[in-house]
């Protein structure tokens, strides 16, 4: 599409006035002959009047350097000073008005050859910056917690796998002396050691569940679930109401572990802190979103204490888990008014169903 010399010069100077990268313009000689308000208010006003003063060297009282291959940040080779290098891309680093020292991706380049004169455009990467640094905490956020679940699953399989059976084995070993002609009192010393010993027993079982349960790498959310709230209830007495419909879907691994993760969790602070003996658990679809509700009629805490005593660390983890997956957690509580903890996770992929490929 041709536009007319007119229309061009109109556009052009439409987008030197308006736009948000810095402008500068050079004579042969360095000095500034021109830049945009966007140039004008990164630079102190003691730059500026330099530069007004016609200081070839102006612009250096702000910039911190540029990188190169071999230094973040240096001034040997300036781009400046050697403009036949190649500076049609390349970051650089100015001290700016009231904001401090900012990146920017720069360019220099000569436009008018016959006369000298060059162009030096900026353009803030604050922002970028900012991007990715949340996307790389969140990366390695999701990379240790995944470690995290290997190695518990790793080290629950080996004590339900060897450990545990190791001990059964020796339980049955024990057994058998009861049945051999031995005296009372080693009889009576062979059943408190098979008593201890099965306590221990169930122990290991027990972590190795805590750890990482089997049941929800092999059966999904609903199996583990349940086998952990029968276990709640027939250890601390805490009665859990749990409600699924989900037709026995699966999902991705690792929303499943972020969803199992929360609700152990909310559990968790229910028994500890809440003062109640029932607690109700919901886990169902609506609207694209899985979504788990846990709610407790306890003591409830106030919101407005940024690390509530005791709860502080577990509610952090739980929005942390929440945010690998997209997720969005809400926690409602007042004194005297118990507390409910909601996750949304957005099912961006189909669903698996059981059984089905992992």
């Amino acid at each position: 599409m041709q536009l007319g010399d007119f229309q061009l010069t109109d556009l052009l100077m439409k987008m030197y006035d308006n736009t948000a990268e810095a402008i500068f313009f050079f004579d042969s000689s360095g000095k500034i002959i021109a830049m945009n308000s966007a140039a004008e208010l990164i630079l102190d006003a003691e730059v500026l009047d330099s530069m007004a003063e016609g200081d070839v060297r102006a612009i250096c009282m702000s910039c911190k350097g540029y990188t190169s291959e071999t230094e973040l940040q240096t001034c040997l080779s300036c781009y400046l000073v050697s403009p036949q290098d190649d500076f049609s891309s390349f970051q650089v680093y100015l001290d700016t008005r009231g904001k401090g020292i900012i990146p920017y991706t720069a360019s220099y380049q000569t436009i008018d050859a016959e006369n000298g004169i060059r162009v030096f455009m900026l353009r803030d990467l604050t922002k970028q910056y900012k991007t990715q640094e949340t996307l790389n905490q969140k990366t390695m956020m999701k990379n240790v917690i995944k470690a995290q679940e290997d190695e518990r699953k790793r080290l629950s399989r080996e004590l339900h796998d060897s450990v545990a059976q190791e001990m059964l084995s020796s339980l049955v070993d024990l057994r058998v002396l009861k049945y051999m002609n031995i005296d009372a009192e080693v009889l009576k010393k062979v059943q408190q050691t098979e008593g201890s010993l099965m306590r221990l027993l169930d122990d290991i079982r027990h972590l190795s569940v805590e750890l990482r349960p089997a049941t929800l790498d092999d059966l999904g959310l609903e199996a583990a679930f349940r086998t952990h709230f029968k276990w709640i209830e027939k250890n601390y007495g805490l009665i859990v109401h749990f409600t699924a419909e989900l037709e026995a879907k699966r999902y991705e691994g690792e929303i499943e572990t972020v969803v199992y993760r929360v609700c152990q969790e909310a559990i968790l602070n229910a028994l500890k802190y809440a003062g109640t003996d029932e607690v109700s658990v919901r886990l169902f679809e609506r609207a694209g979103h899985l979504e788990l509700m846990v709610i407790d009629e306890g003591s409830g805490f106030d919101k407005k204490i940024i690390d509530p005593s005791g709860t502080g660390l577990g509610l952090y983890s739980m929005r942390e888990r929440a945010e690998l997956v997209n997720g969005q957690l809400v926690i409602q509580s007042d004194i005297g008014k118990g507390t409910s903890v909601r996750l949304e996770i957005p099912l961006t992929v189909p669903v698996k169903k059981e059984g089905g490929n992992r």
